[in-house]
């Protein structure tokens, strides 16, 4: 049986999942993803049930999933998160994400470059990038899923963090990898900022990547693959239609083989269970630097 700790209010989700009450209960109103627990006479909570499917609502909408579709896989999806490991997941520097917010409504574009640079050189890629960049991606896009205003704000954004990401991937003088791993979104697909987060968080750890992009064809990722032999190769996929299995499966067959990583809420888990499938940055890091051999 749940315990009451278990369960948490409206404000204590938002909080934790770096969203607004409102949009909470947006979703409560438009998707029917609301709190389940009610007890009588006091106001209903979230189960961990409803932490789960809130948890894979926020992380599809983050990569670029429209909220009605998000919505449709939340809702689908079973099982249950503990508080614990949403307080794990989602640590979220409100103060610095609000700020930035509005600075991203008022098109202050030096500001935002000047904060998050800062933030950048003191915390770091995987830290800045999890704790303020996703939940201020999320705020701006959920701005404009409800009011269907502010998709310049969302592209002006993309571009300073782009720009700033770019910036801690310069030349690596002594890269602990001999050849470098290969970054690609593949297929049609055109979201790729996950991609310069990544080689961002590579490059503090001195692992020089190959940065190829969106919308790599097969034949390119291969032909790459066979000229520069890397250790790892991260394949990107935010859309379903983009998640062809051919992309690992159908790749030329050099020796070391290199390690695949799949990134994305566009993979079909039961076509992946011979690659690795993450589900953050820290994760993918991780399973890279294993490849190098670090």
């Amino acid at each position: 049986m749940e315990t009451e700790e278990e369960h948490l209010s409206v404000a204590a989700v938002a909080r934790r999942l770096g969203v607004a009450p409102a949009t909470l209960r947006t979703w409560d109103r438009r998707y029917g993803l609301g709190p389940s627990a009610h007890e009588s006479g006091q106001h209903r909570r979230y189960s961990p049930a409803d932490l789960a499917r809130l948890t894979v609502m926020r992380r599809l909408i983050t990569s670029g999933v429209s909220p009605a579709d998000a919505a449709q896989q939340a809702k689908n999806h079973k099982g249950t998160i503990s508080v614990e490991r949403i307080l794990e997941d989602y640590v979220v520097r409100e103060e610095l994400v609000n700020v930035l917010h509005k600075a991203a409504k008022a098109l202050d574009k030096k500001f935002i470059k000047a904060a998050l640079r800062e933030d950048l050189a003191e915390f770091g890629v995987e830290q800045s990038w999890s704790e303020v960049m996703v939940p201020l991606l999320f705020l701006v896009g959920s701005d404009w899923e409800e009011s269907g205003k502010g998709i310049e704000i969302e592209h002006l954004l993309t571009g300073v963090l782009k720009a700033l990401l770019r910036e801690r991937v310069e030349d690596i003088k002594t890269p602990v990898n001999a050849q470098p791993v290969l970054l690609a979104s593949v297929g049609e697909e055109l979201h790729s900022l996950a991609l310069y987060a990544l080689a961002a968080a590579l490059a503090e750890r001195k692992i020089e990547t190959h940065f190829l992009g969106s919308r790599t064809p097969h034949e390119a990722l291969s032909a790459m693959i066979t000229k520069s032999a890397p250790p790892a190769v991260f394949l990107w996929a935010q859309l379903s239609k983009n998640a062809d299995p051919k992309f690992f499966n159908d790749i030329p067959a050099i020796r070391p083989m290199p390690r695949v990583v799949l990134g994305g809420p566009g993979w079909n888990q039961d076509e992946c269970k011979d690659v690795v499938v993450v589900q953050d940055i820290s994760h993918a890091v991780t399973e890279i630097e294993r490849a190098v051999g670090l």
